[in-house]
């Protein structure tokens, strides 16, 4: 018993009417990102709603804190749409499921940390790309495919009452939270927007011309796909690409709730619930998902600190899946793609912008090329991975610059050489560069109190730099080594040769 009221936060004191207004208003929110990202991927907008369901649940249940809201997330899905146009939605659904079996082993083995390693312009790159994409995606609303399966753009009064409905959706979006924040900006405006098409007989694209909506529970399904290699070799790269960006964005969401809620989240934890959410999508039929930066804060600000609210969300969905579906069906196109309109416009990071001229041009490069990739080859793990491998690059190459050596000589004729900056890979050659073996004395101190052995590269600097000195009858001897570098030096015993010189008056405390 106790282990149940653990998982829904009940010893913790729960404001119930809070979890409650938050979790309905959640639900809300999430209907209309759900069906419009299905729509995007070229899904049924069930798919959708089964994910929000699916994610919402058992993340909500399992997940690594609580007030931290997943369903069929935007990121996720994009990385998805060559997938399920070339291959079809039955491939979607194992991509899907696989790529929860890789995030689940990314929490069992721990490796939730590593997303710390991704800097802050990749980030800007990564959710400005996004942003482009998905309103990209939304003014392919305004086509239509003839008979013959040509596409045209709307003509005439369609496109104006499309687009005008769209101004006016994005319209109540911006300014009703002016007004009141007690309800969702995006729900209102496709419920006027819905009641106004209804009411005065419009005539407009809507969901219904997309896709129908069966509303039933969802039921097992095991990927239609043959049971092979080939599959694999297909699925494969996308479920990688899946995972890695699902993670991204779950666990630097779960970053921005620790930060709000000022307590403390379970990176690996939350890992393991958004891979058993993914695996149970892939077999119930759901596009698949991770946390949703804006669902989370919507949930946050209506005053839930629990799971109550999470869990009265996807029950929210479920139950809208069961009745409502043929209210979902009449909902105007329109209506959705302004409210994604207004997503793309709050994903972009607009401060990224207003601070270009404070940026280093290399963080400016950086951001840029995550962006430029993330839009032209809809692959955001790749753009995420060769921002940080370029941003890595800047950083080796900043540190490599500042390796110094102040040199003198003792009353006793000893030449003392004071290295200060990270000896590593990038630095070598330039350490290297600073000795002068042939006029040197016979002995020779190198300090390191202000410096660091790094990597395999520097050990092999000191190598080499050992038996320069050593052709020549001359000695040389490290000081002042922290405890972490001599572990590494000795650990390389058998490929170096170079005196270490303890000094009593200079201990380093080792690494606990």
């Amino acid at each position: 018993m106790d282990a149940f009221t653990n998982i829904f936060d009940f010893p913790k004191k729960i404001n119930y009417k809070n979890e409650l207004l938050a979790g309905f208003t959640v639900a809300m929110t999430m209907i209309p990102e759900s069906l419009s990202f299905a729509i995007l991927a070229g899904l049924s907008p069930l798919t959708g709603l089964y994910a929000a369901f699916l994610m919402g649940l058992i993340t909500a249940v399992f997940g690594g804190r609580s007030g931290m809201v997943s369903g069929g997330a935007g990121a996720t899905v994009v990385v998805l749409i060559a997938l399920a146009k070339s291959h079809g939605v039955e491939y979607l659904f194992a991509t899907v499921a696989l790529a929860g079996v890789f995030q689940i082993l990314v929490g069992v083995f721990k490796l939730g940390k590593f997303v710390r390693l991704i800097p802050q312009p990749v980030m800007y790159g990564f959710l400005n790309g996004l942003a482009v994409i998905i309103f990209m995606a939304q003014v392919e609303q305004f086509k239509f495919v003839d008979g013959n399966g040509a596409v045209h753009w709307l003509q005439g009064s369609s496109l104006y009452i499309m687009a005008g409905l769209t101004a006016f959706t994005i319209a109540i979006v911006y300014f009703f939270p002016k007004l009141t924040k007690v309800v969702p900006a995006s729900l209102v405006a496709i419920i006027i927007v819905f009641g106004l098409v209804l009411g005065l007989n419009i005539h407009t694209k809507t969901v219904a011309d997309i896709a129908h909506i069966s509303g039933s529970f969802p039921a097992f399904h095991i990927p239609a796909v043959p049971f092979s290699l080939e599959t694999l070799k297909i699925i494969f790269p996308y479920a990688l690409i899946m995972a890695g960006v699902g993670l991204i964005e779950s666990l630097l969401t779960l970053s921005m709730v620790d930060e709000i809620t000022n307590s403390k989240g379970n990176a690996n934890r939350e890992s393991v619930a958004q891979g058993l959410a993914n695996i149970t999508n892939g077999f119930f039929a759901g596009m698949g998902g991770c946390a949703m930066v804006a669902q989370t804060l919507v949930n946050l600000n209506a005053g839930s600190r629990a799971r109550l609210s999470g869990i009265i969300a996807s029950i929210t969905i479920l139950i809208i899946i069961l009745v409502g579906a043929p209210f979902i069906e009449k909902i105007p196109m329109a209506a959705l793609v302004g409210v994604m309109m207004m997503v793309a416009i709050s994903t972009f990071q607009w401060v990224s912008i207003r601070i270009v001229n404070k940026m280093p041009k290399s963080d400016i490069f950086v951001g840029v090329i995550v962006a430029m990739i993330t839009i032209v080859l809809h692959n955001l793990a790749l753009a995420v991975l060769v921002g940080v491998i370029i941003a890595s690059l800047v950083f080796a190459w900043d540190n490599a610059k500042r390796i110094r050596a102040r040199k003198y000589v003792d009353e006793d004729g000893v030449k003392y050489y004071e290295i200060s900056g990270p000896l590593f890979f990038g630095s070598v050659t330039a350490f290297a560069e600073k000795f002068d073996p042939a006029a040197d004395p016979d002995k020779v101190v190198v300090d390191f109190k202000e410096s660091r052995i790094v990597d395999m590269s520097a050990i092999d600097a000191l190598d080499k730099l050992s038996r320069r000195y050593h052709e020549l009858n001359k000695t040389l001897h490290l000081r002042h080594l922290s405890e972490d570098c001599r572990k590494i030096l000795k650990t390389a015993e058998a490929v170096i040769d170079v005196s270490i010189e303890d000094d009593p008056t200079y201990k380093v405390m080792p690494e606990k």
